[in-house]
């Protein structure tokens, strides 16, 4: 695939991402112990910490240079990049580094999220679950590597992770390589949406956090889906 006739300047505002409220959450010590004693909290913290380790000393395949500092919600943009999951591929990284996944609507998220869960409780063979995510806007303005209208589809946007996530992975360190901000796709999960992939956390601007998203599994891989906040 020739990348340089697929490049596009994007300049988005507003894409939507959600990520489990877990990581937008304070300590869960932090309000049982006296102010004086949230030093060694946070050292403790540190000490577990994915995000706050590659801060201070990188990841395996990230160096602590490209994360951002000093900017609203660096620490939502450092994570994005820091945890990844560490035996397993998502469509463009994989263990070692990660990456900021987003879309144009928050519905194609949902699917985004709907997919993937259900392969968790699919495996589990338990479709009972309660998971709030939290929406996360940010914009992007940078040369993108455009597959929307790559005809046939590239074999890194197949649909069966186990076809397309090691393509995926080998498309995106040569769209890091040569020095492209990220990739944007029709989604493979909302075929009406679009989904984009910053690789770079200096791709990442504006952040800014929106409401909170609570999925239900009540025994069906169909979850009811509402705003709590």
């Amino acid at each position: 695939m020739n990348l340089s006739s697929l490049v596009t300047h994007v300049t988005q505002d507003r894409t939507v991402r959600l990520i489990a409220t877990a990581r937008n959450r304070e300590p869960v010590l932090s309000k049982l112990v006296p102010e004086d004693e949230l030093d060694p909290l946070a050292e403790i913290e540190g000490a577990t910490s994915g995000r706050l380790i590659a801060e201070e000393r990188g990841a395996d395949k990230l160096d602590r240079r490209e994360l951002v500092f000093g900017v609203p919600h660096a620490r939502f943009i450092n994570a994005a990049f820091c945890y990844y999951l560490p035996r397993a591929m998502n469509r463009f990284n994989g263990p070692g580094r990660g990456a900021w996944y987003a879309a144009l609507a928050r519905e194609t998220c949902c699917a985004e999220v709907i997919f993937h869960m259900n392969r968790e409780l699919a495996a589990v063979n338990d479709y009972n679950a309660t998971v709030d995510y939290s929406e996360v806007f940010a914009s992007f303005v940078g040369d993108f590597v455009d597959l929307r209208d790559v005809n046939p589809a590239p074999e890194c946007l197949h649909p069966d992770p186990e076809k397309g996530y090691a393509s995926g992975n080998r498309l995106a360190d040569e769209v890091r390589a040569q020095g492209q901000y990220g990739i944007i796709w029709h989604s493979v999960r909302h075929p009406e949406g679009t989904c984009l992939v910053a690789l770079t956390p200096h791709a990442v601007q504006s952040v800014a956090q929106g409401q909170v998203i609570r999925f239900t599994w009540t025994g069906t891989p169909n979850p009811q889906i509402a705003p709590i906040a």
